[in-house]
């Protein structure tokens, strides 16, 4: 269950090259079996070869440069694979190493809050099966590297399974080959992809497809697979796939997988980010918002997790803070103001504040996911986002989406074509907004993503005079500017030093922060918060 966390330095100097994975899906047995090619390369001279294997799944046999290893060569008894090599590997080695595996694979109890295989069937009793690992990790059903810079730069996947059922998967279709005993094999090649992400999924699925005309020139296809029997609500869902896509060019920058698919998958659990088949499973239910708030989020991940991955779990708001204030901005996109303070507000009664977004660690994932314990649990997404609302009107627009495109593509300039996926920290993000602003926003950071509690807008009001301090977490100067509005007249108060005071009519209607444009201590929101069950 562990993925990410404290990595052994000898793991840390592995890389996959290149991952040619072989797995039939045995329905009736429930089970897995597989036959994994991984071409690894080394920073570091090893004498062993630690690959994340959960222990459910039995090993047959392994290779090294094509050598077959005697079976006490290796071990698996907490689902770390250590290989014992036939002879040392000097810094700069490319091994390959062929893994046959099999058995019956953890299977997840509440996905996608937990992990593992989901079993499920068609209302006429056919196979519906689907993956996620994102929480327990990318080992629950193939051998890999199970931290997010172990990202494999490129994976062949070939998925058998039994007769008239389809395996959609990450990447571009290659093959689909119909074997003598009516199975199918479906081949498919993706690039630089989270080990997370590889998905299994299995069905008689049928599929709509469309080509999408970007803003940027390009052409790409968008296909989704859905369940027979639910033609209407899948062609209605499928009208939102080119309205979200062109809202995410146009304030963000191009579609990172154009060279291979927006893809969408029907699951029997409610959703992940899987890279180019995200998996949906939110039963076609739209809010009052009109769109699909599972299907907008997953897809936000394409920029934010697939195209820009986090370095460490540590880091992980700026996949999940950004992808959850996509949503508001894209009501915004859709509606205008009205819907953007409606959505936002929502987010803001969530905020915990039991721990900091960053702790600076590096923790695994479940101690980051976890609400109970000692980790921020969901306020990586909604106090994320209100991170994110807050710098958003606090440095502008223009700078914002200036500081976004260059964590996500790693160019202020994007276009298709021109940029790689990448890793972003962080650090780096912090960094990023002070080389775009010129200014530096360290303090801003250090509390809103260092400290759990929130600044506390202090308001005093005497005569004529009102005076407006920031108490912040630490004690430590908060000079967030903040807008006060004075009978209906709105004005920008630099707050310098965390503080400002300002003549008004003694009379006067004022407003602090009339338009909720900054992230600060309510004690209205706790006073709800203490009456939740």
């Amino acid at each position: 269950m562990r993925t990410g966390g404290e990595i052994e330095p000898e793991r840390m100097a592995l890389r996959i090259e290149h991952a040619d994975l072989a797995i039939e899906v045995l329905p009736t047995e429930k089970a897995l079996k597989g036959v994994a090619t991984l071409r690894l390369a080394t920073s570091a001279p090893q004498t062993r070869l630690l690959i994340d294997l959960d222990r459910n799944l039995t090993v047959s046999a392994i290779s090294v440069d094509g050598r077959a290893l005697a079976p006490p060569a290796w071990t698996n008894p907490e689902g770390r694979l250590a290989i014992t090599l036939p002879a040392p590997l000097a810094a700069g080695a490319r091994p390959v190493v062929k893994i046959s595996y099999g058995g019956i694979p953890h299977v997840a109890v509440r996905a996608p809050w937990d992990d593992g295989i989901v079993w499920g069937a068609t209302r006429d009793g056919k196979t519906w099966m689907s993956t996620t690992a994102q929480g327990y990790g990318c080992d629950l059903y193939w051998p890999c590297l199970d931290f997010p810079q172990g990202e494999p730069a490129g994976v062949d996947l070939h998925i058998t399974v039994p007769a008239g059922l389809s395996a959609p998967s990450n990447g571009v279709l290659v093959k689909r080959e119909q074997l003598a005993d009516g199975r199918t094999t479906f081949h498919w090649r993706s690039t630089s992809i989270n080990p997370y992400l590889v998905s299994l999924n299995v069905a008689p699925y049928k599929e709509i497809s469309a080509t999408y005309s970007s803003r940027f020139g390009n052409r790409f296809p968008m296909t989704y697979w859905y369940l027979p029997g639910r033609e209407q609500q899948a062609a209605g869902l499928f009208e939102e796939f080119p309205q979200i896509l062109d809202f995410f060019e146009a304030v963000v920058g191009p579609y990172p997988w154009s060279a291979e698919k927006m893809g969408v998958v029907e699951t029997p659990y409610l959703g992940m980010e899987h890279q180019t088949i995200n998996a949906y499973g939110n039963n076609y239910a739209k809010d009052a918002t009109g769109f699909d708030w599972l299907l907008q989020h997953e897809f936000a991940h394409e920029w934010f997790g697939n195209q820009m991955t986090a370095a460490r779990w540590d880091d992980f708001w700026l996949h999940e803070g950004y992808a959850q204030y996509m949503q508001p901005l894209y009501g915004r996109w859709r509606e205008g103001e009205a819907r953007y303070a409606v959505m936002m507000e929502e987010f803001r009664l969530q905020i915990a504040n039991r721990a900091p977004i960053v702790s600076g660690g590096n923790p695994t994932s479940e101690e980051v996911y976890e609400d109970k314990g000692s980790g921020p649990g969901s306020d990586i997404y909604v106090k994320g986002a209100w991170v994110l609302h807050t710098l958003r009107n606090t440095i502008g627009d223009d700078a914002f989406w200036d500081v976004t495109r260059r964590v996500v593509y790693g160019r202020p300039d994007p276009k298709p074509g021109n940029f790689k996926p990448r890793f972003a920290t962080t650090d780096e993000f912090v960094q990023t907004v002070n080389t775009v602003t010129g200014k530096d926003y360290r303090w801003f950071f250090d509390v809103y993503l260092r400290q759990a509690a929130l600044p506390e807008l202090v308001q005093q009001r005497d005569g004529t005079r009102l005076t407006l301090s920031w108490k912040a977490p630490g004690g430590a100067p908060f000079p967030l500017p903040v807008e006060v509005q004075v009978d209906g007249k709105v004005q920008r108060v630099p707050m310098t030093g965390g503080t400002a005071t300002l003549d008004v009519p003694e009379r006067a209607h004022v407003v602090v922060d009339p338009a909720s444009r900054l992230l600060k201590r309510s004690a209205a929101v706790e006073a709800v918060q203490r009456r939740q069950p």
